[in-house]
């Protein structure tokens, strides 16, 4: 790390805004999102319970000396990503010196009425507008599970994935902000006599636990990001829920693979964290065998200690003022692709990464009881239904079921920062 990235994350800094402890937001995090409290969208920076309006603070001049300010007064993110990383790097260390306790006072001298928000009381909108959307497969694991549950008699892992981060393009106009329902999907799923389809609503309805990153810079048609340059070309990283209807999904992929189980929505956290703020959370990815091809080859460290949850609230749960269960716990630094190697294979054939796309991580799983990331690890395919201490039981969602994802990272000689969380409720067909 350079010593930019040092000073906004140095353990030691405190903010002169109230911080808790435990506080997924310190000023050694700052986030970035959009977010609406009167009129339009505006960007903000999250610190402790509070939004930093950073269109304000533009307004204001304190931001002249990083970029023009219609990067940071537009409604949207994709500009001051489009700007690049020198201009993301500059803008964090002048917001951490305007928030940072015995820094740069002027921020402590204007009206905190116009230029803070309550972080309870804004609505969270979507950061960026999403062009596209690509989904990986990425965790050992999970692949592991799904081969073992469907090839029992086989290798569980197809002689590609080794090789090469799997993936799928989804549907960009389907992600939404957390908070935002879920409407149970229809489709065709394969009927349970023969090999004839049934149209309904799914019975299957599932998460899937994932990570994303958000790009910057776009890459020239035809000029595929190297390995040496990727770091240039992610933004930040968010939560990600995947929601899959693994019935519809299990009648139609073959052969081309994801399609109406996956398009119907996409839930993400509201708040970027930067890379930045990872930095002091790298750690080596797991060992590569066979190594990677030349172009996927990837210096250590490779992956972030991020830790993740998935928490539970039925319908029964909430009428009885009963808290949300948590159902799995995991790791996101045992992810076998990198995030690094993702970009750069997804655009080695030429393809175009442009400011404001998701690359999600596929779902992340343990090998062990409670870290799956799915319903359909954690109840195998239905055929070991999940026990809640209420007494219910789940295979997959039902009706009225609420899901939240979490992730944090906390490690020792760090100060732990986190992503906020990704809900969604699903509602009838």
């Amino acid at each position: 790390m350079n010593g930019l990235v040092d000073a906004t994350t140095d353990p030691r800094l405190e903010s002169w805004i109230a911080v808790a402890p435990g506080s997924d937001f310190p000023v050694q995090n700052l986030p970035f999102g959009v977010f609406v409290a009167e009129g339009p969208p505006r960007i903000g920076v999250a610190i402790g319970d509070s939004v930093l309006d950073i269109y304000a603070a533009a307004e204001a001049g304190l931001l002249d000396s990083i970029c023009e300010r219609e990067l940071l007064q537009s409604t949207l993110l994709n500009p001051l990503l489009a700007a690049g990383k020198p201009v993301w790097r500059a803008l964090r260390e002048r917001l951490s010196m305007l928030l940072r306790a015995g820094g740069d006072p002027a921020l402590r001298a204007l009206d905190a009425a116009r230029l803070f928000h309550d972080r309870t009381t804004v609505e969270m909108r979507l950061p960026v507008q999403i062009g596209d959307y690509v989904d990986f497969y990425s965790s050992i694991e999970h692949a592991t599970n799904l081969g073992r549950m469907f090839r029992p008699n086989a290798e569980p892992l197809l002689p590609n994935w080794r090789w090469l981060p799997v993936g799928y393009h989804g549907r960009a106009g389907t992600i939404v902000a957390s908070g935002t329902a879920i409407r149970r999907p229809s489709g065709q799923a394969k009927a349970p006599a023969d090999d004839t389809p049934q149209f309904g609503a799914s019975r299957r309805l599932d998460i899937e636990l994932e990570m994303g990153f958000i790009t910057g810079p776009a890459n020239a048609l035809g000029s595929p990001i190297p390995m040496s340059d990727a770091g240039e070309h992610i933004f930040g990283m968010v939560l990600v829920n995947d929601w899959s209807a693994r019935d519809i999904q299990a009648w139609e992929y073959v052969p081309l693979g994801p399609f109406l189980g996956k398009s119907f929505a996409t839930t993400i956290s509201p708040w970027i964290v930067t890379m930045d703020a990872l930095a002091p959370f790298a750690v080596n990815g797991p060992a590569q065998d066979p190594a990677p091809l030349d172009y996927l080859q990837q210096a250590e460290p490779r992956s972030y200690a991020i830790e993740l949850e998935v928490q539970l609230q039925t319908q029964k749960m909430r009428a009885a003022g009963t808290a949300p269960q948590t159902i799995s716990q995991t790791t996101f630094d045992r992810m076998y692709w990198s995030v690094a190697q993702q970009l750069v294979h997804a655009t080695v054939n030429g393809a175009i990464a442009a400011p404001g796309d998701l690359f999600a991580s596929g779902t992340i799983s343990g090998d062990a009881p409670g870290t799956q990331g799915s319903f359909i690890e954690l109840s195998w395919n239905g055929e070991r239904p999940l026990q809640l201490r209420d007494g219910e039981t789940r295979t997959f969602l039902e009706d009225g079921d609420e899901v939240t994802l979490r992730a944090w990272c906390e490690r020792p000689g760090t100060r732990r920062i986190g992503f906020g969380s990704a809900t969604g409720r699903i509602v009838g067909a």
